[in-house]
């Protein structure tokens, strides 16, 4: 239904690139994927950079926006757990989180603003803000991401409401993607939909804030089950905000990560690094 296969893989291999470009003047860099469940893994990731020469450094980013013990901290233990111990190899740095930074925010924006011409009179539309669900039990064992996923909203919003003239008065954020019977965040993507259809909304536009790549999540959990649902519960205009990918402004927000987890000045080839 999504095209056969999730676009994961391409949309990221587009990431990475972009990625190369912008901070190539400023770095000779080397730039590998590393996934945690398909191809390339991250033991061939590691492989690729132990056949690499002249590495001075290795940083690693994981392109979760919000720090999560089930999504970055699983990341980092797979690849601690593949590479060795960190005094095996060149020094490394860890990019951890990212989800209030300037351009990050302002690519989301952007994203939400291209979609409001879509609507008659977007300030009167519900914009429904939908993350990647956690267990409670991470969430009280001190997980940050919650609180790091309301953040990236309220900064959105704020952001939104000087830029856009038209921004939706009404917003609210909701979880998607539970599994299992464990208690999840609260409230719910779906059943979200399902009241707001039961309180006479007509017109939603939802902005998936915690993926950067497009995916199965987005694609037929948002798109195609959000959008069954909501015509089925009357809401007449459903649309989903696309996802920041490899846009200037979200690239942008990478490439400063990138140099200041170098701590290097912006000479060209000063130091090889490994992203």
């Amino acid at each position: 239904m999504i095209g056969r296969r999730s676009p994961i893989g391409v949309l990221t291999e587009r990431q990475r690139r972009r990625l190369v470009d912008a901070v190539s003047p400023h770095l000779d860099v080397v730039a590998v994927t590393a996934m945690r469940y398909w191809h390339p893994l991250t033991e061939e990731a590691a492989g690729t950079l132990r056949k690499a020469e002249g590495i001075d450094e290795i940083i690693l980013l994981p392109l979760y926006p919000h720090f999560s013990y089930a999504t970055t901290l699983s990341s980092l233990k797979e690849w601690r757990r593949v590479w060795g111990p960190p005094e095996s190899g060149p020094p490394q740095r860890t990019i951890s989180q990212f989800y209030n930074h300037p351009l990050y925010i302002q690519a989301l924006v952007q994203r939400i603003g291209s979609m409001l011409r879509q609507f008659p009179e977007s300030s009167r539309i519900h914009l429904v803000f939908s993350a990647h669900g956690l267990p409670m039990s991470l969430v009280e064992k001190g997980d940050p991401y919650p609180k790091q996923i309301e953040e990236t909203v309220r900064l959105t919003c704020e952001l939104g409401t000087q830029q856009h003239s038209g921004w939706p008065k009404t917003h609210l954020l909701c979880y998607q993607s539970r599994v299992g019977p464990a208690k999840w965040l609260q409230p719910p993507f779906l059943a979200t939909i399902e009241r707001l259809g039961h309180e006479g909304v007509k017109e939603m536009l939802v902005a998936p804030i915690s993926f950067v790549t497009e995916h199965i999540e987005t694609l037929h959990e948002i798109n195609i089950d959000g959008r069954a649902d909501a015509k089925k519960f009357g809401i007449e205009r459903f649309r989903m905000m696309p996802a920041v990918g490899d846009s200037p402004l979200f690239i942008g927000a990478l490439r400063d990560l990138v140099l200041e987890a170098a701590r290097v000045a912006a000479e060209p080839g000063k130091l090889q690094a490994a992203v």
